[in-house]
């Protein structure tokens, strides 16, 4: 029987088990003791919530690899105002330097209630903030960072929510949840 394990990555851990600068206390080893599994999919260091870990190398592959194109949902907390003409051009897919991504399934969203993050986000009272839900199928390195600063609204804070059905509801950070497959 397959493992796949939910965890909430907090920011600043790679996902890795190995090769942090910090020992084990920037890795995924000081968060999860279970042998055999392996992050499906990635994360940056920068980056907060979902990561799944499995030892399926199949489902592995099912998560992670573009071609299946896996949604993955995002919250996202930009620097200013995501106004109609933003969204919707983040849903007809923006121009990077690698290329048009996919339209996304994008719209503003209320503040969600998270918990808090370490280091806290600046907060600048002359620049307004707002948060927007952002799913897309792709995976290129960074995009949703990427798309968010090609419309005028750099990423404050980035937190993956969902993947596919899997979700980090009631999985606090750096908290995991066994779930059967």
């Amino acid at each position: 029987m397959s493992r796949l394990i939910l965890l909430n990555k907090p920011f600043g851990v790679l996902s890795q088990f190995t090769g942090g600068k910090d020992g084990e206390r920037d890795t995924l080893a000081h968060l999860v003791d279970v042998p055999g599994v392996y992050a499906a999919g990635r994360l940056d260091k920068d980056s907060e919530g979902l990561l799944l870990l499995t030892d399926d190398g199949r489902l592995q592959s099912r998560i992670a690899e573009p071609r299946y194109k896996m949604p993955k949902t995002y919250l996202a907390q930009v620097e200013g105002m995501a106004d109609d003409e933003a969204i919707d051009r983040l849903r007809r897919g923006v121009e990077l330097k690698d290329g048009k991504t996919a339209p996304a399934k994008v719209e503003a969203i209320e503040p969600p209630a998270l918990w808090d993050r370490d280091p806290p986000v600046r907060f600048r009272k002359s620049v307004p903030d707002c948060w927007i839900s952002l799913t897309i199928t792709e995976g290129r390195n960074r995009q949703v960072r990427r798309m968010t600063a090609a419309v005028g609204l750099p990423t404050l804070r980035l937190v993956r929510w969902q993947v596919g059905d899997w979700t980090l509801e009631g999985i606090g950070s750096g908290e995991t949840h066994e779930v059967q497959i």
